[in-house]
């Protein structure tokens, strides 16, 4: 901080750890001139045994710094960055104005304007990017987004699901063969604040110049397992999955909207699969509701072997539906 020009001279801020990650150490640190953030990735992830490479830093700054540069406002700004030791210091959002959008979520509290916003904005991003290609080369991250998405959620699954392994690798392949758009890679309500202004998004770690089509089914993977959370909210929660869809696709316009959304359908059900059997499971799922995922995700992995292009993810939404119980 003091390297960066953060503190004043002599200044000795206060600092407090913030919890809720499972990838970084962050703080809260006050100083004179106002509360900030520090962050720094943890070299082994708190969910056993799955290290991470700690270079993500870098990529999750310049991931922050060009997105801000292409539409203000939807993450927070970076005030300085040591590439070195990983640190990246930024803007403090008070969560009593940026409550955490999983939390709501959980709490049975379900608006559906604020996922539509979600979808818009994360179409945006995709499309501004997309018309960047420059881009592509600060965001080569093959390597990393293999170790951080697709070995533990998509390889772990198939080692998991021996019969389903060749389906699964194929997604892989085709997720990792489409170069398209600025991706996040962790689009989760966990890392989307809702702001007074509208949905905040942090921690991309993930960041990688590939699919944007994973961006959109990781996000609506969270909301179709919420309707089985909370049975009382399944009717707003499919209205929130709706709109975020409908808003995102106003926004595509690098590639025929349908064969985007055919990726992201059939990437849904993998991704259902992973939340349970993968490296990184929902918390929040009992031993039979994540049986009732289970069978599900592989009913629909096998129909996909099979369904014709487009996979609606509209229709992989209402057979969740009947599906539920």
């Amino acid at each position: 901080m003091r390297a960066a020009g953060l503190l004043g001279a002599g200044e000795t801020p206060s600092a407090q750890a913030l919890r809720g990650g499972i990838s970084s150490d962050i703080w809260r640190v006050g100083t004179r001139a106002g509360q900030i953030v520090i962050k720094q990735p943890l070299a082994e992830l708190a969910v056993g045994n799955w290290r991470a490479p700690l270079e993500r830093s870098r990529y999750e700054a310049q991931w922050l710094r060009t997105v801000d540069a292409l539409q203000p406002g939807v993450c927070p700004k970076v005030l300085a960055s040591d590439p070195g030791q990983h640190l990246i210091a930024m803007e403090y959002l008070d969560p009593a104005q940026h409550p955490v959008w999983k939390a709501q979520l959980l709490a049975g509290q379900v608006d559906v304007r604020l996922a539509a916003l979600v979808g818009e904005r994360l179409g945006r991003i995709h499309a501004r990017s997309a018309a960047r290609p420059e881009l592509a080369a600060d965001f080569d991250t093959g390597p990393l987004f293999i170790a951080l998405r697709i070995h533990p959620y998509l390889e772990t699954i198939a080692q998991r699901h021996p019969d389903l392994a060749p389906a699964i690798r194929q997604l892989a392949q085709t997720t990792l063969g489409q170069r398209r758009a600025l991706v996040h890679g962790d689009v989760s309500p966990k890392n989307i604040l809702a702001g007074p202004d509208g949905p905040i998004f942090l921690d991309a770690e993930c960041a990688w110049w590939g699919d944007p089509a994973f961006d959109l089914a990781f996000c609506l993977n969270h909301l179709a397992l919420k309707r089985l959370l909370l049975p009382g909210q399944r009717e707003p929660l499919a209205a929130a999955f709706a709109a975020l869809l409908h808003a995102y696709r106003q926004q595509i316009d690098w590639e025929p909207p349908s064969a985007l959304l055919d990726r992201a359908g059939r990437l849904l059900p993998a991704l259902m699969l992973a939340r349970v059997d993968g490296r990184s499971p929902v918390e929040y799922l009992d031993p039979a509701q994540r049986a009732v995922v289970r069978d599900f995700a592989r009913e629909r992995m096998r129909a996909n072997l099979t369904d014709p292009p487009p996979c609606d993810p509209l229709a992989l939404l209402a057979a969740w539906k009947e599906h539920l119980p």
